[in-house]
């Protein structure tokens, strides 16, 4: 909570001192934020998943947790499809090193999705499955790995 009091002290002093051209970029980019916003309100991408339990999202949802509690998951993108890796039981030290694969999903099954196709700036990433269902997942790093990963594939056909 400190942190953040003090991050926004920081920004205020920014905007305060920020030339006529730097408030106006940072007008600019709080509009796109809010323009951002309403899209994932509007597009229900706020939530954990799509909501239907029935879905291949929901189902791999409530199959999370027995492949491990920990609530972070690494997320590698393979030409075979997705993996996602935890610890196998919660830890705060040395998670990276007790990692261990915890579900491989085909390529035919999921794609990894940047729901903006970089428009945004954005940690948000979604799994969508072959049934349209969809899971959010969430990046540590604005333009992650996985995003320039995604902006550097085809498009595809419609």
């Amino acid at each position: 909570m400190l942190l953040t009091l003090l991050s926004n002290v920081e920004e205020a002093f920014k905007r305060a001192l920020a030339t006529k051209s730097e408030k106006e970029r940072l007008r600019a980019a709080d509009e796109d934020d809010r323009r951002r916003d309403a899209i994932i309100a509007e597009q229900g991408l706020d939530r954990v998943f799509d909501g239907n339990w029935q879905g291949c999202a929901g189902q791999f949802l409530l199959q999370w947790y027995s492949h491990s509690t920990h609530h972070q998951r690494l997320v590698l993108a393979t030409e075979d499809g997705i993996v996602l890796a935890a610890p196998p039981r919660r830890v705060t030290v040395g998670r990276e090193k007790a990692m261990e694969v915890v579900a491989r999903l085909p390529a035919g099954e999921v794609t990894l999705v940047d729901p903006f196709s970089g428009a945004h700036e954005t940690r948000m990433l979604l799994l969508r499955f072959r049934d349209g269902s969809w899971l959010r997942v969430d990046t540590e790093e604005l333009r992650s790995d996985l995003h320039t990963y995604l902006l550097r594939q085809p498009l595809p056909d419609n």
